[in-house]
């Protein structure tokens, strides 16, 4: 299961569990078929300051299928393998942070993490492999792609219904289509806009945030050096040739903002582009671009978005999402967001219920617009193909 959650950074509390409840219809189906659920799931990565156990999603899935979810902080000891020896038909039980074993996230294909430790140890204990783990898809590690090769193996309900709306609205959608590209990464951004543009999947893309950001200075904005900062991860001479490239050949369909918001003696201001460089970090999108982006917005048939606009974490930066977002749903056309923050900015609006589909999957979701095949789909494929069932 995909339960990676966006944790509050102070006391490393859930603040958004809507990829818990999202799984809720596969765990209970199981449970009602009696079967023994034994969950694998893992929270960010070692390094990371959200890198946690997972007593706190088992509460939270306890919740919402109004059972009981006995957890335990151990994959492979001792304490694992008594759980789940001792797990009842009809029974949840959630193991620890899978990410806790190196070998998870080791690079390799499927028959490489069909023989790792955590295969090796938990598939002679198991008759079938469920991955609802949407979200993950694009990632080819152990827990995710191993067990397939190794026992029969099925999508969960979320994962197949991803796949379903995803296709029906992206391979035929309705005119105009209008992407959003933003988020705090734009590295992928050029050689996505250059798929969804040139095979007729979107008619016009958006640039907001990070991406926004790069795309501007790819222009020859000057957008200030604190601005630039952020960006410098993945501010390549590759990258931003890219970016050039993008904005050559498809001109005035990339829509890029017309000014930014900055924090200015503790108040939100919208900055002009041609009045900057400016000291202050851009945050959002300013005023007149999301005036600007809501129009175009406001005349699509279906609208995409993945990532937000600006640090939506910060009040009063919160504000060009929530502007884009209401435009989409009050637009009256096909409406998909994807990724953790973007599905969590949703509902931090009260919006998630008004979209014609709200996506679990960020880098998955991307993957699959890239038309890149998902190391998870494709192990369960094969799984179908050698177990025939």
């Amino acid at each position: 299961m995909d339960i990676n959650c966006p944790l509050d950074k102070t006391e490393l509390k859930i603040v958004n569990d809507s990829r818990i409840r999202r799984i809720v219809p596969t765990v209970r189906e199981l449970m009602g078929k009696q079967a023994k659920v034994i969950m694998l799931a893992h929270q960010s990565r070692k390094g990371k300051w959200d890198f946690i156990n997972l007593e706190q999603h088992a509460e939270h899935l306890s919740k919402h299928i109004n059972a009981p979810v006995r957890y335990v902080d151990d994959v492979l000891g001792d304490e694992a393998m008594k759980a789940i020896s001792e797990t009842k038909p009809g029974e949840v039980l959630l193991l620890g942070n899978v990410r806790a074993i190196d070998s998870e996230t080791a690079k390799g294909d499927m028959f490489m993490h069909a023989e790792g430790e955590i295969v090796e140890k938990l598939a002679p204990l198991i008759d079938y492999y469920v991955c609802d783990a949407f979200g993950a898809a694009h990632r080819s590690q152990c827990s995710l792609v191993g067990f397939p090769a190794k026992v029969p193996s099925a999508s969960g309900r979320l994962m197949a219904k991803e796949m379903f709306a995803l296709k029906a609205i992206f391979e035929n959608p309705r005119r105009p289509s209008v992407f959003i590209l933003g988020g705090a990464k734009f590295g992928d951004a050029s050689e996505m806009i250059d798929r969804v543009l040139g095979n007729g999947m979107a008619d016009t893309v958006i640039l907001v945030g990070l991406a926004g950001n790069a795309y501007l200075l790819a222009r020859g904005v000057d957008i200030g050096e604190a601005s630039t900062k952020v960006l410098q991860d993945e501010l390549t001479p590759e990258n931003l040739q890219a970016a050039k490239d993008i904005l050559s050949k498809y001109g005035q369909r990339v829509l890029l903002p017309v000014d930014v918001a900055v924090e200015r003696d503790g108040k939100r201001v919208s900055v002009n582009i041609g009045d900057l460089p400016s000291e202050e970090p851009a945050l959002d999108i300013g005023d007149d671009s999301a005036e600007k982006f809501r129009k175009v917005i406001m005349s699509s048939k279906t609208c995409f978005m993945s990532g937000p606009a600006g640090m939506i974490e910060k009040e009063g930066f919160e504000i060009g999402t929530r502007i884009l977002m209401t435009a989409m749903v009050d637009s009256g056309g096909q409406s998909v967001i994807g990724g953790g923050h973007t599905g969590g900015a949703a509902e931090r609006f009260d919006l998630a219920d008004r979209f014609s589909y709200v996506s679990t999957g960020g880098g998955a979701l991307e993957t699959f617009l890239l038309g890149e095949p998902l190391p998870v789909i494709e192990a369960l494929k094969y799984s179908m193909e050698k177990f025939g069932q």
